[in-house]
Order: structure tokens, then C-alpha cells, then sequence
């Protein structure tokens, strides 16, 4: 099995900061992707941030700038560094990740339960 688990999310004023973490932990062989999405009421979930195979990130137009995706390969932990925040990044937010299992063949996606990040104005 697999988890991920997230941590860092908050109520925070306009212009403030946060930071997400995301741990993958279980019986891990190799990590292809993390990822971090952003589920804001009523909307579909959406692509923020991620690291690809090749190790590039990826950013929504909305937070390039102002958001950044590192990682910790030797913890298989992926931060989510939130600065400048608005009332419109208001979501719930989830870690996700792509990975080869021990013993099992093929890539599988795995999905964390969410943090909530509330942004007042």
C-alpha cells in the first residue's frame, strides 16, 4: 500500500504565505511524478504545479510567479511554497503522484486526502 498525506493548509489573509507538504510513504519502488492540485468550490479539480518525469515543473498560469513546487527525493516529500495569496486561491488542495509499487508492474496513480487552504481578503 500506499499513502500520501498532506499537511500546511490554513486560513490566511490576502498577501499571506503558506507552505504544503506532501509525504509518500508504503511500499514505494521508484516516484515518476508529484503533482499538486487545487479543487476550488464548485469547480473541477485542477493541475497547479508539478514535477515531471524529466524533473522540469509545470505551473497554472495563475500562480507562476508567485507558487513554487520543490522536493525532497530522500523523504519522497513534494512542499507546495504558497506566496502572494489571493481570496481566489481558496481550494482544497491534493498531492498526487505516480509510482511503480515494490513487485507490481506498471505506473499507478496515487492521491492524498486533501488540505484545505482558505484565503481571506
Amino acid at each position: 500500500q500506499v499513502q500520501l498525506v498532506e499537511s500546511g493548509g490554513g486560513l490566511v489573509q490576502a498577501g499571506g504565505s503558506l507552505r504544503l507538504s506532501c509525504a509518500a510513504s508504503g511500499n514505494i519502488f521508484t516516484i515518476n511524478t508529484m503533482s499538486w492540485y487545487g479543487q476550488a468550490p464548485g469547480k473541477q479539480r485542477e493541475l497547479v504545479a508539478s514535477f515531471t518525469s524529466g524533473g522540469s515543473t509545470n505551473y497554472a498560469d495563475s500562480v507562476k510567479g508567485r507558487f513554487t513546487i520543490s522536493r525532497d527525493n530522500a523523504k519522497n516529500t513534494v512542499y507546495l511554497q504558497m506566496n502572494s495569496l489571493k481570496p481566489e486561491d481558496t481550494a482544497v488542495y491534493y498531492c498526487a503522484s505516480r509510482l511503480q509499487e515494490r513487485g507490481r508492474l506498471g505506473w499507478r496513480d496515487y492521491w492524498g486526502q486533501g488540505t484545505q487552504v482558505t484565503v481571506s481578503s
